[in-house]
């Protein structure tokens, strides 16, 4: 069972909005153990680099000049994922960047069916606790002392030891390919959208009023006293 973990750094939080995706790193897993390969990869995003979005990532706009612009190297990122499920933390995100790269420059976009999101998983199987991956770094042992910066790579590499645990702990790694594949899948449902009715507004008509106060006038020594209504 052959899958990739992956991260991207991006220019903001948009592909729509004009944001485009400026590096990604891939960690390839077999029977979700490591097998050593990676793919990690710089683009020149053909806008500039936001100083927000500079400060969480430090890439900057020097350092990507010279760097090759996505549709030109995407080739060599394609034959790396193959057909493989793609496991992303908060997946839609990573998802939104790569799926509009590709269609940008002409590629069959990545099916959702594809997608493995360690953050729904997180929260489904810790409901109330932290999911950030720093948060399950923690939670799970895993070293980032060496994290100064978000970077794709060092990011994808510290998902797939997050992952590995998620999905049952390191020992998984060490039974029969046949045992392995009878481990629980999991499948993130595409979020249908809600719809938000507008609040309703309850007020009594003159009518209910007037005829309140004609109740209440009939009542003998009610407890709230009469005064209340004066």
């Amino acid at each position: 069972m052959r899958e990739i973990v992956f991260d991207t750094e991006t220019t903001g939080l948009s592909f729509a909005g004009g944001d485009r995706l400026v590096e990604i790193g891939c960690v390839e897993m077999v029977n979700r153990v490591e097998t050593g390969r990676t793919f990690h990869a710089y683009y020149h995003p053909e806008r500039g680099m936001p100083a927000e979005a500079q400060a969480v990532h430090g890439i900057t706009e020097a350092f990507l000049s010279d760097k090759p612009k996505f549709a030109d190297a995407v080739h060599d990122l394609v034959d790396f994922l193959g057909d493989a499920p793609l496991v992303a933390h908060n997946a839609g995100f990573d998802f939104s960047f790569l799926n509009g790269e590709l269609q940008k420059c002409g590629r069959p976009i990545v099916h959702v069916g594809r997608m493995v999101d360690t953050l729904q998983i997180a929260r489904s199987r810790h409901p109330g606790a932290k999911h950030t991956l720093d948060a399950l770094c923690s939670r799970f042992g895993v070293d980032r002392s060496h994290r100064v910066l978000h970077g794709a790579l060092l990011d994808a590499q510290l998902l797939a030891q997050v992952y590995v645990e998620l999905m049952g702990g390191r020992q998984i790694g060490l039974g029969l390919v046949s045992d392995v594949a009878a481990v629980e899948s999991v499948q993130v449902a595409v979020r249908k959208p809600v719809t938000v009715r507008p609040p309703r507004t309850f007020r009594a008509s003159a009518t209910e009023l007037a005829a309140h106060a004609a109740f209440v006038a009939k009542l003998q020594d009610p407890l709230w006293g009469v005064e209340a209504f004066e």
